[in-house]
């Protein structure tokens, strides 16, 4: 069933030109995480893999801040203390005496996301705020935009799988650098290290990520670009580059005798705009589950 964006309380979506976007909405609360906003962000990318319209995801913040990290405010002192929480269905992500961590549900869902995900960090970003965007595919940045991974300075560890995310994306002296001291830092210091592609003017971020979102998916096709953004993802931790073999040669197969192989050639030869008739809600190949993941336990 599509999502009624109306039933959505702590975000907002919009989808306009096959460019969804999914805003943090608790600009009160800094936009702060919460187990419904684990829960709506989850049935977001659900819509978002589900329509066919969607060609990328734009994720951001409204008000100042992007995500503050988790709300402190209702459960205090235990807040991180899942086994004394009483949240609503909490039980269910119990795999034997360990609850599942919220943020890495959220990591793990965008992980798995068959379209493009753009984080546009209009503003502060912290723990969870930070841990979310490492499975997004680009981030932009404000140039008020403040990052820090602060979980030392809570007293934990971190979360949402980004110890996996992180050292991939800005290599391991600086993911322990920056996790170990928990210090906030500028925009300016994530781009220098590539956590971020570029700074903007707060006024130019949403524009900026939009024609990225364009320039990234309006030429390509978009059963192509869901299969080449898990295939990257999935292989960035592979031990041998045999696995990246034996998925490529699947892939090109699977791939070069589609409708839409078909059409590119074509379209190039003819010196047009390709109209592209495979569908990702329906036309994905079957030689891998591409929502796999292994179990948890």
């Amino acid at each position: 069933m599509p999502l009624d964006p109306t039933t959505l309380q702590t975000v907002r979506y919009d989808l306009s030109d096959g460019i969804a976007t999914l805003t943090l909405h608790q600009p009160e609360k800094l936009n702060a995480f919460t187990v419904q906003m684990r829960d709506e962000m989850i049935a977001v990318f659900d819509e978002t893999d589900r329509d066919d319209a969607v060609r990328a995801v734009i994720v951001t913040g409204s008000g100042r801040a992007f995500c503050a990290g988790a709300d402190l405010s209702s459960a205090g002192g235990n807040t991180f203390d899942y086994a004394n929480r009483q949240d609503a269905g909490r039980e269910a992500n119990k795999v034997g005496d360990v609850y599942r961590d919220g943020g890495g549900l959220v990591t793990l869902r965008i992980f798995k996301s068959l379209k493009p995900v753009i984080g546009a960090i209009n503003g502060a970003a912290v723990g969870i705020g930070m841990t979310m965007q490492l499975p997004m595919d680009v981030r932009l940045a404000s140039s008020t935009a403040r990052f820090g991974f602060v979980f030392a300075r809570r007293g934990i560890t971190p979360e949402a799988a980004s110890t996996w995310f992180l050292p991939r994306l800005v290599g391991m002296p600086t993911a322990l650098e920056w996790c170990i001291s928990g210090r906030l830092f500028p925009a300016d210091e994530a781009l220098a290290h590539g956590l971020v592609k570029s700074v903007h003017a707060p006024d130019d971020l949403l524009p900026a990520a939009r024609a990225l979102a364009l320039a990234m998916t309006q030429h390509s096709a978009p059963v192509s670009v869901a299969i080449t953004r898990q295939m990257l993802w999935r292989m960035a931790g592979a031990e041998h580059p045999m696995h990246a073999h034996r998925l490529d040669s699947r892939a090109i197969q699977s791939r070069g005798a589609s409708g839409d192989a078909k059409e590119g050639v074509r379209s190039f030869l003819e010196k047009r705009e390709p109209v592209w008739p495979s569908r990702v809600s329906t036309d994905m190949p079957p030689f891998f589950d591409w929502g796999s993941e292994p179990p948890f336990a």
